[in-house]
């Protein structure tokens, strides 16, 4: 078996080979490509994440308001739906059922509609981390909190909110690893990440081992560094003394 690592500097139209790899003015090389769709996919991991964050704090936190069980039912409905829901089927919904009854949708890019797809999927996991996190904490913090005369809004942001997020950090380490993972949906619909390019640029080289090789290593390190990332966030934000974190995986 012969190992073919130039293939990468190939121009992708007529095949020669391109000095330094990288294209110029129309030039577009292999490398070129797999540099672009893994943007693509750093891109589509991201803006999901951060949707997912957002969604996932706000109806995990809705969650524990037994007060509001209207609310709280709505939330769980929420939760069971996108995350019982496989993620590609929730795609092919966003992608070809949305813009059907919605026509202001169809003009909505395929990238986006990605994004709402993992987000929304990533979303539910995430909420049920964050109650999770929040019913973990010691009744004593929320009654701490009334005590000082603090109101429902002000004690789960000044107190519940921040320890519990500090608590779930370790399984949000692992939404964020999966969130990468997952962009590789974003293929079913023609978004130019880096499955797609794996398996265009294998048909067209037949360098399937040196493509599929290139492509993993590159999947291996965004993963090592959202990992490394949160780490040193788990690090900085560690509460010293406190050992409840085991408790908080509930989006597992």
């Amino acid at each position: 078996m012969s190992w073919d690592w130039q293939v990468f500097c190939e121009d992708t139209l007529d095949r020669v080979a391109v000095p330094g790899c990288f294209g110029k003015g129309s030039e577009v090389t292999y490398l070129d490509w797999m540099m672009s769709a893994w943007g693509w996919t750093i891109s589509v991991s991201l803006l999901s994440l951060a949707l997912a964050l957002v969604l996932g704090i706000l109806i995990g936190t809705l969650r524990t308001l037994p007060e509001r069980p209207i609310v709280v039912r709505l939330c769980s409905a929420w939760v069971e739906l996108f995350r019982n829901l496989p993620l590609l089927v929730q795609l092919f919904l966003w992608y070809h059922v949305v813009p059907t009854l919605f026509p202001a949708m169809r003009v909505v890019p395929g990238f986006v509609l990605v994004v709402f797809a993992l987000g929304f999927f990533t979303s539910a996991r995430i909420a049920e981390q964050v109650r999770s996190g929040i019913e973990t904490l010691p009744r004593g913090q929320r009654y701490a909190g009334m005590a000082m005369g603090f109101s429902m809004f002000q004690n789960y942001r000044y107190i519940l909110l921040p320890m519990a997020l500090r608590i779930i950090i370790p399984p949000l380490t692992s939404e964020a690893m999966n969130i990468f993972k997952n962009s590789s949906v974003a293929f079913a619909v023609s978004v130019a990440e880096l499955t797609m390019f794996a398996m265009q640029a294998q048909e067209e080289t037949s360098r399937g081992i040196e493509v599929y090789l290139a492509v993993t290593a590159l999947y291996v390190i965004s993963a090592f560094a959202i990992n490394r990332i949160m780490a040193f966030i788990e690090k900085r934000a560690r509460v010293p003394g406190l050992m409840v974190a085991s408790s908080a995986g509930g989006g597992h």
